[in-house]
């Protein structure tokens, strides 16, 4: 017996061996489906009996393993079913003829057998026979099952005989010596009967037990068969005891794996083929059996009185007495191990002892005893069988591939798949079978930690031996290519370099990345799932390494193009309508959509930008020939870009860019690339180890595009508070303090939707310098006038940009300068001022290097000018943009006010304010103040300059509102009033400046060299004093004349501009002479006299009311006369500011009477 039975197991001892076979011309399907209902007989319980038989049916059975059945009874072919067709009558004699020599075959061990004809009608198919069934087709024959039925009774009827024949113990009869095929030319010519007495006494013994051995262990496997599992024990064990008391080895063994196989039945009814359906439990196998049964019991005494004629007892007590023959589990396999020992002593029975081996494997694989098993299938590697076929050799290896997966050894089964593969296309097949080959290395995957699908590589370490991984995706490449696939081999190498990249050298990169685009040129990878024609499915392999990307990062647009939303319109577009501030259950249901929801806005029609960090793996340039964005959620057009990085470059920055089409919410799934050939398709979430700060973003309706240019150049400044991309761009401008510049703007509208909203705002951002004044001031009429701007049009702009520092210095840096220097402008020489200036105090000395550089300084202002403009779809939805330009001033100093004063005037409604001037710059320059005569000022020179101001109404201005004083804080307050006084004393003033040599001109302000005394000085009182003299006023040097004895009208009238009554008052006239000496004459008794009296009383005075006193005085001489008007010490007028009492001086100049005419 050359061929071993590979799926024979254990219980298979208990069947009976039924060969099916067609006859004649039958077409296979028909055959197989014929013989899968036959197959489907496994198993018939015997009428009058409590007996099961069991059918193994073969459809291709050798004749010489036939040979073998007296050996073992299961190996021997007792039924034969033929199948066949038959047309006609004609047919017939000779389709029998062929049925007969078809028995001939097995003749010699045949029970009984079966024809089924099928498509014969008439008188011979009306013939009622036994052993022969016809049917009119093979669709047409409903009691197929019945027939077999049928046929296996009487193969049990003819087995019974048999056993109880050879059972019954007849003395006298000679047992006949049952052999194997090649021990009978050892026993050929042996006669016991006819032997020397010598040897009669040892030889023929020898021989009895031999022969007896041999009978029990064939009576054993007779009962096996007929179902009587405890008789078979107890003939197995009594064989055992004769075979080895002979040293019948192969015998013995033989025994010993009958006793094993009842034993195995007994303890696992459900079988151990593992895929076959389980068996039920014989009737003669009492349920419990297996509970009673305790392991490691040892083997007893036989009792041969429990051996019975038809294998029932009447005393089921002794039946159950029976089990304490059957072996262990643990004695089951030793038994195994002994016998598959005895049968390694002959090299004829190295199919026996294959077959024992695999017995033994899928016991132990029952047992869970993995180790063991593999000790038996180690054994059976080495068992030579002689010289094997191609085909048997793949048939052997992948029978122990599926033992050693069977026991959990999968690693090992997938090795002996994988020689099973190669022997498919070993050099000695003439056809090599490529496709079985394929096929048995895919089979091999699961066992080294193998799958086709790369998402199973992504999770955590590498699984299994990389090494071996590679030469086995190798060879799924190179089967591929054989069978004429190039798309497999792409898909099975791009795999390769996928899963393996990090395993593999830089020269096996190198030759991989070869292979692959050689493939790829005749075949393109793509992300297509292949179906095989076994149905499997091989999934795309995305080069998620080629180039490894380490994070995605959607981009906002730059700051011009960032849509805002109007802050009234911010609640309108909830999607959640909720009387609750605060809901705990919507945060839950939207908080995963939350965690990846972007807080910026992309814009329909817009570029938008993705942001990859990438690295190239590989030890040489890798290009990317298309690379692009995979979207989802609205209408998007993808740019793709092609890109080379070079050789293992360390973190690389890739922007990719599209354009949404429509608006919604989108959502950046991945990207698509193009290496070597294969297109692949990296979804983000099959990466966990990139990362993302989120990938959902919302695209809103398409909003215009506003260019901004202007008429002054670029700048690199960019104000400290901003960055440089939030300005769309920076101007700079040199200007000195005080000097206003006009400068154009254009905006063109480059986009597609037409501007219908512009709004034009500034700011400050360097808060360093005060300044004073607006800094930016435009008209926005006339562009508005323009709107809406289409695309392509462009519309103009004038700022103007106006700088008014703080123009005061310090003083103590010009210890150079004292008044003995300083020329005072606007007062008349001849002046009694001239002579009120007095000397500076001394200060600290300093350097004038120092002092230049103080006011050398250059200063720095910064602002922002922001265009908010809308329109289109976009302007709908409450949205708009805005577009900054940054305005960076150097501003030089022109002039420095180091110091200011005042001088009390000849008015009481007039003063000087006396203004120290400096020059800080290298030009000549020249100053000037309204109705004042020019001062020209040499390169850092000093000069003061005197201006007669009308003092200033300060009540008059306009005061804030009780809402504004409630909530601003007394400090703004104060400034803001400081800062009105300021401007309407600067209106006054008027002062400017000029440097012919650069054409350079601008405004100087007070307002922050004013302190709060001279502010005072500079105030008009509240209340106001009005002196006539002849009723003409008497103020600012004018000289009232009159003549000598002639009486004049003093007339004085206080207005009161005060919120509180005045008064009432009393007035004192005292005359006196100046001799402008320094001597006063008060005792003008005879040169003045007063008609009536000299004090004068006024009521008291609303506010906003006025009042006047009258009085005469006569002057008796000619002379100039000064009128001093005190108030009288009361209490009323002491609670007032003394400086509220100032009245005018009166000058009075006494002429003589001109002469009458004719005197």
């Amino acid at each position: 017996m050359s061929v071993p039975d590979y799926l024979q197991c254990a219980e298979d001892h208990q069947t009976v061996l039924v060969v099916v076979q067609p006859v004649g011309i039958v077409p296979e399907d028909q055959f197989f489906k014929i013989y899968k209902r036959i197959a489907g007989v496994s198993q018939v319980s015997i009428r009058d009996s409590q007996r099961l038989l069991y059918i193994r049916y073969r459809h291709h059975y050798l004749p010489e393993n036939n040979e073998w059945g007296d050996f073992q009874t299961h190996r021997k072919v007792v039924g034969l079913i033929a199948i066949t067709t038959c047309g006609s009558d004609k047919e017939w004699p000779q389709t029998a003829e062929r049925f007969h020599g078809q028995k001939e075959v097995y003749g010699s061990t045949l029970y009984d057998s079966r024809l089924l004809v099928f498509g014969l009608t008439g008188d011979i198919a009306e013939q009622q026979r036994t052993d022969v069934a016809f049917y009119p087709g093979f669709e047409d024959c409903p009691d197929v099952e019945k027939r077999v039925e049928d046929f296996v009774e009487s193969i049990f009827i003819v087995l019974e005989s048999k056993r109880l024949d050879r059972a019954t113990d007849k003395s006298g009869d000679k047992i006949p010596l049952l052999c194997v095929p090649f021990e009978k030319k050892d026993f050929v010519g042996l006669d016991t009967d006819s032997s020397p007495v010598s040897l009669l006494l040892g030889v023929k013994r020898h021989y009895k037990k031999r022969c007896q051995g041999r009978m029990r262990k064939h009576v054993g496997d007779l009962c096996l068969q007929a179902g009587m599992l405890q008789d078979a024990l107890v003939h197995y064990h009594m064989a055992v005891e004769l075979l080895r008391g002979v040293n019948d080895f192969l015998w013995l063994g033989a025994a010993l794996e009958g006793l094993c196989s009842a034993s195995v039945i007994f303890h696992y009814p459900g079988g151990t083929a593992g895929k076959t359906a389980g068996r039920k439990p014989s009737v003669s196998q009492p349920a419990d059996a297996g509970k009673r049964h305790r392991p490691g019991a040892q083997e007893v005494l036989i009792d041969p009185g429990a051996l019975t004629a038809n294998g029932i007892s009447a005393d089921t007590s002794a039946e159950i007495g029976r089990a304490k023959n059957c072996l262990s589990p643990e004695d089951i396999i030793d038994k195994y191990k002994e016998a598959i020992s005895y049968y390694g002593k002959y090299k004829n029975a190295g199919v026996i002892e294959l077959e024992a081996c695999v017995k033994a494997v899928r016991v132990l694989a029952i047992q869970k005893r993995a180790r063991e098993a593999s000790d038996f299938l180690q054994n059976a590697v080495y068992i030579n069988l002689g010289q094997l076929s191609e085909e048997e050799k793949i048939q052997r290896y992948s029978i122990l591939s599926e033992l050693y997966e069977l026991i959990g050894f999968h690693r090992k089964s997938a090795f002996f798949k994988r020689v099973a593969a190669m022997q498919c296309v070993a050099p000695t097949i003439p056809e090599p079978g490529w496709r079985a080959c394929y096929k048995l290395l895919l089979e091999t995957l699961p066992g080294y930690s193998l799958s086709l699908d790369p998402k199973d590589f992504s999770k955590g370490t590498h699984r299994g031996w990389a090494a071996v991984q590679m030469r086995l995706l190798h060879e799924l490449v190179y089967a591929s290519r054989r069978m004429g696939n190039p798309g497999l081999s792409v898909r099975h190498l791009s795999f390769l370099l996928q899963t393996m990249l990090d395993f593999l050298s830089d020269q096996e990169k190198k030759e991989v990345t070869q292979s692959l685009e050689n493939y790829t040129a005749k075949c393109p990878g793509g992300m297509e799932v292949i179906t095989l024609p076994d149905g499997l499915k091989l999934p795309p392999v995305p080069f998620t390494k080629l180039p490894i990307v380490r994070s995605v990062k959607l981009l906002n647009l730059p700051v011009s193009l960032r849509p805002h939303k109007v802050k009234g319109l911010l609640g309108q577009n909830m999607s959640t309508a909720s009387p609750f501030i605060y809901s705990p259950i919507i945060m839950h249901n939207r908080g995963e959509e939350r965690c990846k929801k972007i807080d910026f806005q992309w814009v329909q029609g817009d570029v938008c930008e993705v942001q990859l960090m990438v690295y190239n793996p590989m030890p040489y340039e890798l290009r990317v020939e298309n690379m692009g964005l995979l979207t989802s959620g609205v209408e998007f057009e993808s740019l793709p870009a092609a890109l080379s990085l070079p050789a293992e470059s360390g973190l690389y920055p890739v922007t990719l860019v599209g354009v949404p089409r429509t608006a919604g919410n989108i959502t950046v799934n991945g990207y698509h690339t193009s290496v070597f050939g294969v297109t692949s398709d990296c979804l983000l979430e099959s990466l966990p180890s990139v990362k993302s700060s989120g990938c959902l973003v919302e695209v809103i309706p398409s909003l215009p595009r506003l260019q901004l240019s202007t008429s002054l150049p670029r700048s690199a400044h960019t104000p400290q508070p901003m960055s440089k991309e939030e300005l769309s761009s920076t101007v700079s401008v040199q200007l000195f303090n005080g000097e206003t510049q006009q400068v154009t703007i254009t905006l063109e509208n480059i986009g597609s939707v037409e501007i219908e909203t512009l709004e034009l705002t500034s700011k400050v951002v360097s808060t360093k310098e005060k300044v004073f004044g607006e800094f930016l001031s435009w008209e926005l009429e006339d562009a508005l006038s323009h709107l809406p701007l289409k695309p392509g049009q462009a519309v103009t702009l004038t700022v103007s940009i106006k700088v008014k520092l703080d123009f005061s210095g310090q003083e103590n840096l010009l210890q150079d300068l004292n008044d003995d220097g300083i020329s005072v402008t606007g007062l008349p020489i001849s002046s009694p001022l001239r002579q009120v200036l007095k000397p500076r105090s001394e200060s600290k000395p300093m350097s004038s290097e120092s002092g230049k550089a103080e006011y050398s300084h250059i200063k720095t202002l910064e602002a922002v000018l922001n265009f908010k403009y809308s329109g289109g779809a976009g302007k709908v939805e409450g949205y708009y943009r805005e577009l900054s330009l940054g305005v960076h001033v150097d501003v030089e100093p022109s002039v420095f006010f180091t110091r200011v004063s005042t001088l009390p005037a000849t008015s009481t409604r007039q003063c000087h304010l006396l203004l120290d001037i400096f020059n800080p710059t290298e030009h000549e320059l020249t100053v000037s103040a309204k109705n004042n005569q020019d001062l020209v000022l040499h390169a850092s020179e000093c000069q003061r300059m005197a201006i007669q101001v009308d003092k200033f109404d300060f009540e008059s201005l306009p005061q804030p509102d009780q809402e504004a004083v409630r909530f601003s804080n007394p400090k703004q307050l104060e400034e803001e009033r400081q800062h009105a006084q300021g401007c309407q004393i600067n209106s006054k003033l008027g002062i400017c400046w000029s440097i012919p040599s650069l054409q350079r001109r601008g405004e100087a302000s007070v307002e922050g060299v004013l302190n709060q005394l001279v502010l005072e000085h500079l105030q008009l009182a509240p209340l106001q004093w009005d002196v006539l003299v002849n009723g003409k006023p008497c103020d600012c040097d004018v000289v009232a004349d009159c003549s000598v004895g002639d009486a004049v009208t003093l007339e004085v009238k206080l207005t009161n501009l005060s919120k509180n009554p005045v008064g009432p008052l009393a007035l004192t006239v005292v005359p006196y002479q100046d001799f402008q000496n320094g001597v006063q004459n008060y005792e003008l008794e005879e040169a003045v006299t007063f008609i009536g009296s000299n004090t004068f009383y006024i009521d008291t005075v609303k506010p906003r009311e006025s009042s006047v006193c009258e009085g005469a005085l006569l002057f008796l001489y000619t002379g100039d006369f000064y009128l001093n008007i005190k108030f009288q010490d009361d209490s009323a007028g002491r609670e007032l500011p003394l400086a509220w009492f100032t009245l005018p001086s009166v000058h009075v100049r006494a002429l003589d009477p001109p002469l009458q005419a004719g005197a």
